[in-house]
This record gives structure tokens, C-alpha cells and sequence, in this order.
């Protein structure tokens, strides 16, 4: 398998954006592709932003904003995709329109370029079944926001070889990411089945009236939250003792919730259009400028936490 030196991605929206300018910081040539001219417009101003605050946080240097730069181009044609060794799709969350593309692109590109999903929880396999070598197909979840949060996903479809892995996993060193590997094509991966595991209970805790919105998400943040950016769940039980883990799921795993359907407090929410930050109301209210406050909190203290990380 050729070294990866041009990458082409497709979506030019929060995540494609942050995930070309990630690349291109890195000395990578990046190519981003989308529909029309508008969104590439857009996906310029996302870069620029995102380089802006980098530059504010001290975690880019004048020659990396030059890199990012000199190496992203924009283009509504796949036909730039020709030269590329690896394409990562960030386009709308729909396996259909997923599919179709996919297949489109591997009529474009060489052999040997490594075809990446950057999905947040559709299957691996469902979205190569009309490919004809599956093998360089796979999995490449990021997480959002992508030039902040330094997980990336990998995950493995039946047929997607080592040589694969292999290769993105040596790209997510060199960009400064760290990188898990999901073995097999399990819906929802390993991150979003921890968050909509931990999700799932703390809707369950706010319906049965056990404790505030607010409260819930202290919980999290100065208990369980406070120890995960250090250690996870399972080597937080080795090291509270597994016998003592043991003791109390024998009755506490009897009274979490384990409901299959959505929640009706979440129906809830869906069904008076309170979305979050997107609509200015959901379990909390967002007035007047509260969103922007909010969001620039919340990246300030994952940039603390990134520098931290990056200490270690």
C-alpha cells in the first residue's frame, strides 16, 4: 500500500472542515469536495475560525496556519478524488446516499486508496456491500469537535484488512491523535455505546425524579467525568477492587434502566422542537447569546484538557 500523501475529503461542514484543516496543519494535501460552491464557502469559514482559535490557544505556529493554507483546495467535482491514497466521507448521516457515493468513488480512485467512513454508527459492512474490494474499506469516526477532540475510531468491516488498520493507524499517530480500534462492525462503535449507555441512565434518573438536570450532569462531571480523562471504566474497577464492582452490580445492574425504546421524556423534547442549543431549549435554556457563551466555555475547557493530555 502506497505511503498517504494527498486526501480527499467529502463534506465541507463542521467535521469534513475540521478534519481537512487537521490534516492539511500536519503536511498532509488535502482536497475537500461537496455538492456546491456554498458549502465550500462555508467550509472556509469553519477552517478559518478554527485556525483563529488554535492561534489563540497557542496550539498552532505561525508555519502550521501556512501549511493549512497552502495545502487544502475546494472542488465540487469527485474527479479529484483521481490521485488521491485516501478518501474520508463526511457527508449527510444516510446509508443510502452513503452507499450510492461510495460506489461512485470507487470507480475514481486507484486500487490501493483507502476508502474511510468518518460515520457516526452505520454499519461498515452495509456501506461496502456494492464495493468490489472491500478490503481497503473502513471505518474512520472522528469525534466533533474534530479539531479539538483527539479520539478517532477505527473500525473494521469483515473484509477490511490489517494492511488497512495498519496504515491509518500510523496517519492518526503522525497528526497527533490517538486511536482505538473496533474489531468488529458493531453498531454504535465503542464510544457512542459508553455515551448513549450513560445517555439511556441519566434520562431514566430525570424521569423517575431522582435528581435535577443540573444535578445529574454535576454528578458526571466531578465523579465518574472527573476520573475518565485519566482512566477508564474498566481500570477504575481494577483499581476500586473488582470483588467490590462485583458486590454492587449483583443489586445495583437490577435497577438501571435497560428500555429499548426511546425514552418518552426525549420524545418529549422532539415533539415541542426543544433540540438543544440548535432551537435555544432543551433540558437547559439557551437565551439570547447564552449559545455562543456555552460553546466557547465548554472548547475552552476541552483545550485545557487537551494541553493537558498532551503533557503527559
Amino acid at each position: 500500500m502506497p505511503s498517504i500523501k494527498k486526501i480527499g475529503v467529502a463534506g465541507s461542514g463542521t467535521m469534513g472542515s475540521g478534519i481537512g484543516q487537521i490534516l492539511a496543519q500536519h503536511g498532509y494535501e488535502v482536497v475537500i469536495v461537496d455538492i456546491e460552491e456554498k458549502f465550500l464557502e462555508v467550509g472556509q469559514k469553519i477552517i478559518d475560525t478554527n485556525v483563529t482559535t488554535l492561534k489563540n490557544q497557542d496550539l498552532i505556529t505561525p508555519e502550521g496556519i501556512e501549511r493549512v493554507k497552502k495545502n487544502i483546495s475546494f472542488s465540487t467535482s469527485k474527479e479529484e478524488f483521481r490521485d488521491c491514497q485516501l478518501i474520508i466521507e463526511a457527508i449527510v448521516e444516510k446509508l443510502d446516499i452513503k452507499k450510492v457515493f461510495w460506489k461512485e468513488v470507487e470507480a475514481i480512485v486507484s486500487r490501493d486508496c483507502i476508502l474511510a467512513s468518518n460515520t457516526s454508527g452505520l454499519s461498515i459492512n452495509a456501506q461496502s456491500e456494492d464495493l468490489q474490494y472491500k478490503d481497503r474499506f473502513i471505518g474512520m469516526h472522528w469525534w466533533n469537535p474534530p479539531n479539538i477532540i483527539p479520539l478517532i475510531e477505527l473500525i473494521k468491516g469483515d473484509e477490511t484488512s490489517q494492511e488497512t488498520v495498519d496504515a491509518l493507524e500510523n496517519l492518526i499517530e503522525k497528526i497527533g491523535k490517538e486511536s482505538v480500534v473496533v474489531l468488529k462492525d458493531a453498531p454504535g462503535f465503542i464510544g457512542n455505546r459508553l455515551q448513549f449507555a450513560v445517555f439511556r441512565e441519566a434520562l431514566h434518573i430525570l424521569e423517575e425524579g431522582i435528581a435535577t438536570a443540573e444535578d445529574i450532569d454535576k454528578a458526571m462531571r466531578f465523579g465518574p467525568g472527573f476520573r475518565y480523562p485519566h482512566i477508564g471504566p474498566l481500570q477504575t474497577a481494577d483499581l476500586g477492587g473488582l470483588d467490590t464492582f462485583y458486590y454492587i452490580s449483583s443489586y445495583l445492574f437490577a435497577q438501571l434502566s435497560d428500555r429499548k425504546d426511546v425514552p418518552a421524556l426525549l420524545q418529549e423534547k422532539m415533539d415541542k422542537g426543544e433540540l438543544g442549543t440548535k432551537a435555544k431549549k432543551g433540558f437547559y435554556d439557551y437565551p439570547g447569546e447564552k449559545v455562543t457563551e456555552v460553546v466557547t466555555k465548554r472548547d475552552e475547557k476541552f483545550f485545557e484538557q487537551l494541553k493537558l493530555s498532551k503533557d503527559k
